[in-house]
């Protein structure tokens, strides 16, 4: 099992929107994750620094084909259609990246 831990900005008038479509989050996009496997997934909010924190367990063994398989799905394509608008990279993420990885530097098993 690999943690990961990721972080993008939010423009800070999409924030109830985005708490609200989080709220109900399409079982296509959940299925097709699940499908990837992507476990224990959590987005947390920082205001008023606008920041999102993202947190998922990935349980299988190709990442980079099970990443490919979640761009490829139509739902979930529609799903960042709506949400990605509302969010704000970091000016420091890599090229290609949207949300920026993070490094643990701790965990307490």
């Amino acid at each position: 099992m690999q943690r990961m831990g990721l972080v993008i900005g939010i423009d800070p008038e999409s924030i109830p929107e985005y708490k609200r479509l989080h709220a109900a989050a399409w079982d296509g996009v959940l299925n097709r994750l699940r499908a990837s496997n992507i476990t224990n997934y959590s987005i947390f909010l920082r205001e008023p620094e606008n920041l999102l924190f993202s947190y998922w367990e990935y349980l299988g063994s190709d990442f980079e084909a099970d990443s490919a398989a979640i761009a490829a799905d139509p739902v979930t394509r529609e799903w960042w259609a709506i949400c990605g608008p509302m969010q704000r990279p970091l000016d420091s993420r890599a090229e290609g990246e949207w949300w920026a990885p993070m490094e643990e530097v701790f965990h307490l098993p």
